[in-house]
């Protein structure tokens, strides 16, 4: 018999992320701005670590990396927001294919169908199909790597995965963004 984890245990982890996240942003804010990565010329490389590391997060399925968000942030603050925020939906969305692979090819390795609440969600992916990956990657609750995997399982067409998935988290990106940017202008200036 499987026992039930508390739910607050999962309010702790995300209280925890939140924190990891705040204080990431913070510091590679400070950093950015002590270097000044837009007057010296450090503008690419910092997109392509944005490019990089929102990647990386989204290929790690179910692995949350607030450093790629934190990063994320603090180039926003300090270079063009909407570029910052395209390049790592662009990234992001490149990185989720690792989950729509993990739902196309793992229907055939590991048999889902006797998981609780599994015909449920494939059934509501076949309905909404690329409008359900719109909405999943436009939400800030739910992981994109659910989104990926039922459009694998419901053997959705790749582009029309990811042209969805592109469209939700660029919005979402932009409005991390914003507030992320918002937050750390509130921060008093380096003293040195």
């Amino acid at each position: 018999m499987a026992t039930k984890r508390p739910k607050w245990r999962a309010w702790i982890k995300l209280l925890f992320y939140v924190v990891v996240l705040i204080f990431l942003s913070i510091a590679l804010f400070y950093l950015f701005e002590r270097l000044s990565f837009t007057q010296r010329g450090f503008a690419p490389t910092a997109y392509l670590a944005v490019f990089g590391l929102s990647l990386i997060n989204s290929a790690l399925i179910g692995v949350p990396m607030p450093i790629a968000m934190a990063t994320m942030i603090a180039v926003a603050a300090e270079g063009n927001l909407v570029l910052t925020a395209f390049v790592g939906a662009v990234g992001g969305t490149i990185g989720e294919v690792t989950a729509y692979y993990a739902g196309y090819l793992g229907k055939r390795i590991v048999h889902l169908e006797n998981t609780p609440g599994y015909g449920r969600l494939v059934g509501w992916m076949d309905r909404h199909g690329p409008w359900g990956v719109f909405f999943i990657a436009l939400q800030p609750v739910l992981p994109v790597d659910i989104g990926g995997f039922l459009s694998g399982v419901s053997r959705l067409k790749l582009w029309k995965f990811l042209l969805p998935c592109l469209a939700g988290k660029f919005p979402k990106y932009v409005l991390v963004c914003y507030l992320g940017e918002a937050f750390l202008r509130l921060l008093p200036p380096l003293p040195f």
